[in-house]
């Protein structure tokens, strides 16, 4: 933890953003691509993230759209990092030339990626009596180039197939693996230049703002928050959904204030994450320190929300509560919904991460719905929201999306800005807070203590973790309850969970490798309080080491 946590970023935490975008254009690829839970994410300045990577990337979706059949228009939209701009331009000369039909913003602006999976959808027949169409002719596609919540030296890139949401682990090593391939010989792709392919033919534009902001009172109910009067203080962070704030504001006349309009890609206006990093994490109380500051003392909002770059993430801050924790938020986003929305059927299902809080079980036996468990990545709800059959699909990290009121599908990728929105209808509809809601859930169900932890372990020993089988497991007993189960495939879909998931009556923990450090991650929840959290991490880090045969670190 870094001793500057939660502190105003300083100069000499900001990136050089001309340094940045030399090294996009004038750095080697050195790191492979590599997709991971939501796309190729890199910095420029360490060789992962250069216009190698994008040119091959870009020539590996084409070939595998033209493999597929896609032959509608491709949507294409980025976020406010710095990189993002540069990846933008390369992909565009490279769709252009492979004569590949685009739709880029029409105001050159930046596009959420909940924006540009309405659009995706739309385009394949979504809001129709038909429904969304997912094979035949004309098909359509879209990019999204966001490295997420991550620092600003960072860049991302990520494809997202006719279903408008993440594409599946399939279709990702077949793009991954082939611009790998087409990287060893990456100027020889063909491009044209970027001027010319910003007026070609194949190039037109798509009103991503409009047609995303008009269609939300299909989703959310805008009425009942205009008519309440419920104060919103929306914070964009400096991402993609700065100009979709004002635009809600205006469009539904409800009492909403952009906290900070401000868009710099050194994000010199952000509180340091907890390792003393500029992150546009709106679920970290570090990065939020300064929305939670102002909601202290004599709250000037109801409600105060916060988004991540591309806005697929949401931070919910109440007068009373603070910043909520994700799945407490996720917990009553599902109680609500599933009590309010009368169009839904009566058979959708509550989809939700193996590593969520165990609360969330609970609130759906309470409601007598049909839990979906998946392993993580937002891939793993695209089925289910996009035929109906799950009515809500969320993350731990703060990602979530669900139906439109009439129970058809809204976004089949996460929607930080419909969540944010959630919260303010369920204030005006119920007359508490969030956190209120979740203080009654806790009545009802049970406090739970839950927490997340890093152990050390190798390269080997994190491909052992995700190889896991239950046999591997011989522990009887953790914290003193009797195991109940132990997960290495999610009992949602039958997908492996790249680790391993044990559970008693009370208590719970998932260990899974790292993809970027040499750690595994514990996720861990107590129904017993906070002690006996304490001690089923310690005997979850034990119950691994054992199962990879003694080997990791404690």
């Amino acid at each position: 933890m870094s001793d500057r946590a939660g502190t105003q970023a300083r100069p000499e935490d900001l990136i050089d953003v001309d340094e940045v975008l030399s090294a996009y254009y004038d750095r080697e690829p050195v790191e492979p691509v590599v997709f991971g839970t939501s796309g190729h994410r890199g910095s420029s300045l360490d060789g992962a993230f250069n216009e190698g990577h994008i040119a091959a990337m870009t020539a590996a979706i084409v070939e595998y759209r033209r493999e597929c059949g896609y032959d509608g228009d491709l949507y294409i939209g980025r976020d406010t990092h710095a990189l993002s701009e540069p990846a933008q331009r390369t992909a565009i000369e490279v769709l252009a030339a492979a004569g590949v039909r685009i739709r880029i913003d029409a105001r050159n602006g930046y596009t959420p990626t909940p924006a540009v999976s309405l659009a995706i959808l739309r385009a394949n027949g979504a809001g129709t009596e038909e429904g969304v169409r997912t094979e035949g002719p004309g098909l359509s596609d879209g990019i999204v180039i966001t490295p997420s919540h991550n620092p600003p030296r960072d860049g991302g890139f990520k494809y997202n197939p006719p279903t408008g949401g993440p594409a599946d682990s399939q279709a990702t090593k077949k793009i991954a693996a082939r611009a790998n391939e087409l990287m060893k010989d990456w100027r020889a792709i063909p491009r044209m230049p970027y001027e010319e392919a910003r007026v070609a033919r194949t190039t037109c534009t798509h009103d991503f703002l409009s047609a995303y902001v008009d269609d939300l009172e299909n989703v959310i109910d805008m009425e009942a928050i205009r008519r309440a009067g419920v104060s919103i203080g929306a914070d964009p962070m400096g991402g993609a959904s700065v100009y979709y704030w004002g635009a809600i504001a205006e469009r539904y006349g409800i009492d909403l204030t952009v906290v900070n309009p401000d868009v710099d890609p050194t994000w010199q206006f952000m509180s340091l994450d907890w390792d003393g990093k500029i992150r546009m994490d709106c679920s970290s109380p570090y990065a939020m320190a300064a929305l939670r500051e102002r909601m202290s003392g004599d709250a000037p909002f109801d409600i105060a929300t916060g988004n991540d770059a591309d806005a697929d993430r949401h931070g919910i801050v109440t007068r009373d509560g603070g910043l909520m924790n994700p799945n407490h938020f996720l917990a009553v986003a599902i109680d609500y919904l599933y009590t309010h929305r009368d169009g839904w059927r009566t058979d959708a299902g509550i989809g939700k991460t193996l590593v969520s809080s165990a609360l969330i079980d609970r609130v759906a036996a309470g409601l007598g719905r049909r839990l979906v468990e998946v392993p993580v990545g937002f891939k793993h709800f695209v089925p289910g929201l996009l035929d109906g059959s799950l009515g809500f699909g969320g993350e731990e990290s703060a990602g979530a999306s669900f139906l439109r009121k009439d129970g058809t599908v809204w976004t089949t990728d996460k929607d930080g800005l419909v969540m944010c929105l959630l919260a303010a209808e369920i204030t005006a509809v119920t007359g508490k807070t969030p956190s209120q809601l979740h203080a009654d859930l806790v009545a009802t169900y049970s406090p739970s203590a839950y927490a997340r932890i890093d152990a050390a372990a190798s390269k080997e020993e994190k491909e052992k973790l995700a190889a896991l089988s239950p046999s591997d497991v011989t522990a009887t007993e953790l914290a003193g309850e009797t195991i109940t189960d132990r997960l290495v495939t999610a009992p949602g879909n039958g997908e492996p969970i790249g680790g391993l998931k044990v559970t008693t009556e009370n208590a719970w923990f998932a260990a899974r490798p790292s993809g970027t450090e040499d750690v595994y991650k514990i996720y861990a929840e107590s129904f017993k309080g906070a002690d006996h959290l304490s001690q089923v991490q310690d005997e979850a880090k034990r119950v691994v080491s054992a199962a990879l045969g003694g080997t990791t670190a404690s």
